[in-house]
């Protein structure tokens, strides 16, 4: 049997990211998480973390880590059937990893009576769409949201929908940078706007229009100051539709080619154990991203 104090020092530390501050989140000392964590791999026999900035788990680290997930979730439904069993009468928290412009535009609306309802914390991380499954097979998260369709081994996926990105910039660079009209093999040497280097976004838009290679970029990792660059003319950017309609009627942003947005799909992922509360919000989002995202079909 697992000790679960030890497995709850293993996830602290992932989850904050160094031992000082998972220390403090289980109200202990440096040094006892770190026995902790020293007993912990003593027992599996091997090394549970490797030990740089932030600490990353091995990968029996990352089993461990899904384990402790999925067991506290479970753990919610014996809690709401013996009550006694929940000493603290502490709201649940769940650990989520979704995309900025999720976070940024529909995620609030869709999951808020939600959260208010089932007395529910969230600890959001944020990651590219590309690549928020990462955190989940680390064991870092219970769920994510990303572009990626397969899930991993015990989780399931669910399409949410996808969300519109048009190609925007403000009228003076349009100006500055093109005469008549915008030619896409002008694209690659006028000034774009990118996320970070996991976003691979203006990448693919350009590939389907034809044009291959670099091109010239900025890096923003932040999607309000994404926009704010956009309006100050400092680049071209594919942004939310959901974000930006207030600019785009007031025409502080123009559309570069008005019929060639781009639609990344969306997908839910979730531990398939992951007990009631993972399958009611699941549920959540299956009803009301609709609302905001498009269809896919």
């Amino acid at each position: 049997m697992f000790d679960y104090k030890l497995l709850s020092a293993l996830a602290a530390v992932v989850e904050q990211a160094g031992f000082e501050r998972g220390a403090q989140v289980l109200g202990l000392s440096q040094s006892a998480i770190s026995q902790r964590i020293k007993l912990l791999e003593a027992r599996v026999g091997q090394p549970v973390l490797i030990r740089a900035t932030p600490p990353t788990p091995t990968e029996i680290g990352r089993r461990l880590l899904n384990h402790v997930q999925q067991v506290r979730l479970l753990e919610r439904d014996l809690q709401s059937l013996v009550p006694s069993l929940d000493e603290e009468g502490l709201p649940d928290r769940l650990r989520i990893a979704l995309n900025a412009d999720s976070l940024a535009t529909w995620w609030a609306a869709a999951v808020s009576d939600f959260c208010a309802q089932q007395h529910l914390l969230l600890d959001l991380v944020v990651e590219d769409q590309t690549v928020g499954l990462k955190r989940m097979r680390a064991g870092e998260v219970a769920a994510c949201i990303c572009a990626i369709e397969r899930p991993l081994a015990g989780a399931r996926s669910l399409l949410l929908g996808s969300m519109r990105y048009r190609a925007l910039a403000s009228p003076d660079f349009i100006a500055r940078h093109f005469t008549d009209e915008v030619v896409p093999a002008q694209l690659p040497r006028t000034p774009a706007l990118v996320f970070g280097p996991d976003d691979f976004l203006q990448h693919r838009y350009l590939a389907l229009l034809g044009v291959d290679g670099g091109f010239e970029h900025h890096l923003c990792p932040s999607s309000e100051g994404f926009i704010r660059l956009i309006e100050a003319g400092l680049g071209w950017g594919l942004v939310p539709e959901l974000q930006v309609r207030e600019q785009l009627e007031r025409g502080v942003l123009r559309e570069l080619l008005p019929d060639k947005p781009i639609d990344v799909p969306l997908y839910w992922h979730h531990w398939r154990n992951g007990g009631q509360l993972l399958a009611l919000l699941t549920e959540q989002l299956s009803r009301e991203s609709g609302r905001w995202l498009v269809s896919s079909l």
